[in-house]
């Protein structure tokens, strides 16, 4: 069975995006998306709001853009590689391969699609990873805390849920940012 994932840049003050302004510095590192592209090439589907997809359909054009690094370039083909979900009441179409809308998020659909996956899945962006975190679908979180305490937002995890996790890793980055993986237990 494969595992569903959330991860996201987090401030330090645990919010996935603040209510003004960035999260803070560390994330656009090189030595971190270097990181991020070694951790994340194995995912086999993203699984994405409507806004969280529109964010990253960049990926689908950033190979064309002239002297892009070896960092962006190769996230741009693992994320072209994958499948992709999107859950919109809204989106009337996709403008990447490999991608399909969803109207509405079901729990035991991802339940099955967890099971049939030969890779794992990664579920983005706070508003639908609350709803896989109250539906007890996600296995591993993958933070990336930033140095910045930005005072508000969305958080990364959702109120009114308790989760009792283990340490998996943790790394601190030259930036500043630090890297906390946790699973389940």
């Amino acid at each position: 069975m494969a595992k569903l994932i959330y991860s996201m840049v987090t401030s330090l003050d645990g919010y996935a995006e603040a209510a003004e302004g960035d999260l803070g510095t560390g994330a656009g590192d090189p030595e971190v998306h270097t990181f991020v592209n070694d951790l994340f090439r194995p995912v086999g589907t993203y699984l994405y709001g409507r806004r969280m997809y529109e964010t990253m359909v960049y990926w689908e054009t950033a190979h064309t853009e002239p002297d892009q690094p070896p960092h962006i370039l190769q996230y741009a083909r693992d994320w072209q590689a994958a499948e992709k979900v999107v859950y919109s009441t809204t989106l009337e179409s996709v403008s990447s391969a490999k991608t399909r809308i969803e109207r509405s998020f079901d729990p035991d659909a991802v339940r099955r699609l967890k099971a049939e996956a030969e890779a794992d899945l990664t579920v983005d962006g706070p508003n639908l990873a609350a709803q896989a975190i109250r539906a007890g679908l996600v296995d591993e979180y993958h933070l990336f805390m930033t140095t910045s305490v930005v005072g508000g937002g969305k958080r990364f995890f959702p109120d009114g849920v308790r989760l009792d996790l283990d340490l998996v890793e943790q790394r601190a980055f030259d930036s500043g940012l630090i890297y906390a993986h946790y699973r389940t237990r």
